[in-house]
């Protein structure tokens, strides 16, 4: 933050002595309050930093170094730092103004005076703080049922961020580890969802990035459901599967395959849903009707059927 000046790498003790017997004397400058010892400051970054000094009439030369780098000598700039500013408005005030602090700014920084003795010292240890942020987390992905899984969330400021991830969609899970590395073993498809990662700190809020995982898994039929139609009726059957990626559907009466439109049947697709449908049923409808599912990574299926039913006659009152 500070120009390097002449003082610059020797001992403190060395560049204060001979640094204050260079001042002229007779600055409008006042001793300094020593009753107190080593402060610490602590600022967030991006905020404004006022180191306070406070002097009496009784003094002739004083100064502000950053560790051996000289800042204002008296009420003369030696640092080319344009955030940095005297503050004496107030009558006995000597106190140091830093804008827009960074961490470069944090460390110890000195109020010397120049008795009518000895030089004495002030001492201020500033302390940067930085909000939290998460710089790297791992990109979404796509794994297949049975894989093992590791998410990374990198993140810094000061202090030290702590991590935790959670799992927020379709369920949310909390986990117990504080770790920048979640791994999952042998993922399972009820895994799939969207991976919060939070790094917190007293600073300020917490920082929360997302990923997501796409488990992809063979199909598997979740509803099958038969149907009784008379002859020259409509009829249904249904077929519903999970499966990622989404399954393509077939049917098939025994052996033969059916495509649509054909035999009086039609066959409608709604996404993980497949209807097999009858118009007007007739007696080669009947029978043992199979629905097969198939994605990139398996096939299944389910024995669905269509059963006769047989209306009941109603008398003819005439002839009765």
């Amino acid at each position: 933050m500070v120009s390097r000046g002449p003082f610059y790498q020797r001992p403190l003790p060395v560049v204060l002595l001979r640094f204050l017997c260079l001042l002229p004397t007779g600055l409008p400058v006042r001793s300094v309050d020593f009753t107190r010892g080593t402060d610490n400051i602590t600022v967030r970054q991006g905020d404004k930093a006022v180191l306070r000094c406070y002097v009496d009439d009784r003094v002739s030369k004083v100064a502000w170094l950053n560790r051996s780098n000289i800042i204002f000598a008296g009420n003369d700039k030696w640092s080319l730092d344009s955030r940095v500013t005297l503050l004496t408005s107030a009558r006995l005030e000597y106190s140091l103004q830093i804008q827009k602090v960074d961490v470069s700014d944090e460390g110890p920084y000195t109020c010397s005076v120049q008795t009518q003795h000895q030089p004495k010292t002030y001492q201020i240890h500033l302390i940067v703080q930085v909000p939290p942020k998460i710089y790297n987390i791992s990109s979404d992905i796509i794994v297949n049922e049975g894989s093992n899984v590791t998410l990374v969330c990198l993140a810094n400021g000061r202090p030290e961020p702590v991590i935790n991830w959670r799992h927020i969609s379709p369920s949310v899970k909390e986990f117990e580890d504080e770790e920048e590395y979640l791994e999952i073993f042998m993922i399972n498809r009820y895994q799939a969802g969207f991976y919060e990662c939070k790094a917190a700190n007293e600073v300020a809020s917490a920082d929360e990035k997302k990923v997501h995982i796409t488990v992809n898994y063979i199909p598997s039929i979740t509803y099958a459901q038969s149907a009784d139609v008379a002859v020259g009726r409509s009829g249904m059957l249904h077929c519903e599967v999970s499966a990622v990626p989404p399954a393509e559907f077939e049917w098939y009466k025994e052996d033969k395959w059916i495509y649509n439109a054909s035999q009086g049947i039609q066959i409608q697709n709604f996404g993980n849903r497949s209807i097999l449908v009858v118009s007007n049923a007739t007696e080669d409808h009947y029978g043992n009707y199979t629905c097969v599912a198939a994605n990139k990574l398996g096939i299944t299926n389910a024995s669905i059927f269509l059963y006769k039913i047989i209306l009941p006659t109603i008398p003819n009152p005439i002839q009765g």
